[in-house]
């Protein structure tokens, strides 16, 4: 059974890698829309990966949001349980970050 679900958010990130999404055990995760909204007056940087912060697992990596900017990131990113989505930004509690999906119940 598949159950849309606001994964996180919208919440305020920090500019330390933590995660944001947890995929429950017996479940497989389903990332549908990144939503990052900067209303301050500067650009920002943000950065996600799927799995702990690193290089190789960034999907955007210090990728600047223009002032007062949103940034919608329609997309298709299968997680299995226990995997992670971490988020950070270049400043601390100015970028809102909203991570939509859904989760499949698996038997």
């Amino acid at each position: 059974m598949r159950v849309a679900k606001r994964m996180h958010g919208p919440a305020q990130i920090s500019n330390a890698a933590a995660t944001k999404y947890t995929v429950p055990a017996n479940r497989r995760g389903i990332v549908r829309h990144v939503h990052i909204q900067n209303p301050s007056g500067a650009t920002v940087t943000f950065t996600m990966s799927i799995g702990n912060d690193a290089a190789g697992t960034r999907l955007f990596d210090a990728f600047g949001v223009g002032a007062n900017q949103v940034l919608d990131h329609w997309c298709y990113y299968i997680l299995e349980a226990a995997e992670i989505i971490q988020a950070l930004a270049g400043t601390t509690n100015v970028l809102v970050l909203t991570i939509d999906g859904d989760e499949d119940v698996l038997s």
